[in-house]
């Protein structure tokens, strides 16, 4: 027969067989949620794929729309009585125009694009407040006293014969 302290319901479990079982339970709790989330992370990738896809091939399609409605617009013109010359001439001046208003445009919001202010301020600031940091200086400890305080061992006779640097070097700066 098989061992009453086994199974779930048993209430002759020690604090041992608990905790055991506990930690098991967590242990597939948290696999469980990591290959959920894989799941769904992997769902999501594959639905960014065949969004991303679907704007590329729209993208094609319009590039390839456009020299067709062009041909379009100046067939059409020239229907209304105007030449076919000044028709085709009439569509490229008006792509040229539209090209020259979104160039305005993009200029008029490249002028209002102003450098990070209030980045630039508090790097300003931190850069102030360092240069005026000095490092604290470190208490010396002699070899005389980690002897007292432990016995002399070969670490503490390569700590005695290493020199103690007490104060901090400064730091060069280059300017290129």
């Amino acid at each position: 027969m098989s061992d009453p302290g086994n199974y779930a319901g048993s209430t002759d479990r020690s604090l041992g067989q608990l905790f055991a079982s506990a930690t098991a339970e967590m242990s597939a709790l948290v696999h469980d949620e990591i290959a959920l989330a894989k799941a769904e992370v992997r769902q999501d990738v594959k639905r960014g794929v065949i969004g991303s896809l679907a704007f590329i091939v729209t993208g094609v399609l319009i590039l390839f729309a456009i020299p067709v409605l062009s041909f379009a617009a100046a067939y059409g013109i020239h229907n209304l009585g105007l030449g076919l010359a000044w028709s085709f001439l009439i569509v490229g001046g008006a792509f040229i125009l539209l090209g020259l208003l979104l160039a305005l445009f993009g200029l008029a919001k490249f002028k209002k694009v102003k450098p990070p202010e209030k980045s630039i301020a508090s790097a300003k600031q931190t850069a102030a407040v360092l240069q005026g940091v000095k490092p604290h200086p470190r208490p010396v400890v002699g070899a005389r006293a980690i002897e007292q305080a432990q016995g002399s061992t070969l670490a503490d006779e390569a700590i005695e014969s290493r020199p103690v640097q007490d104060k901090a070097l400064p730091v060069t700066r280059s300017s290129t």
